[in-house]
């Protein structure tokens, strides 16, 4: 199954990791390759989100929580496609 990131996620994870960084650079470095890291890890097991109700089809669209750190995604049956990354004091995007 493939991985692929939307251009709103690829911008969230730009966004965050600059916002760490003007705090403390090398926590930014290492936050962000936790975050990915563990990403890369849902087209293998595409069911670890929580699936969102709120969705028109709960079970394709899920949330998981990484730390401090939600992704939304997709399931299809050929890729998992990163929705939105985000802290959890931002609240759901």
């Amino acid at each position: 199954m493939k991985l692929v990131y939307t251009d709103v996620a690829i911008e969230d994870l730009k966004r965050l990791r600059a916002f760490i960084a003007a705090h403390n650079p090398p926590v930014a470095a290492r936050v962000a390759t936790e975050l990915v890291g563990r990403i890369r890890l849902l087209p293998d097991f595409p069911e670890m989100g929580t699936p969102v109700e709120l969705a028109p089809v709960p079970d394709s669209i899920r949330d998981i929580a990484f730390g401090r750190y939600v992704v939304r995604y997709s399931v299809h049956a050929s890729a998992v496609i990163i929705l939105r990354v985000w802290h959890g004091l931002e609240g759901e995007r």
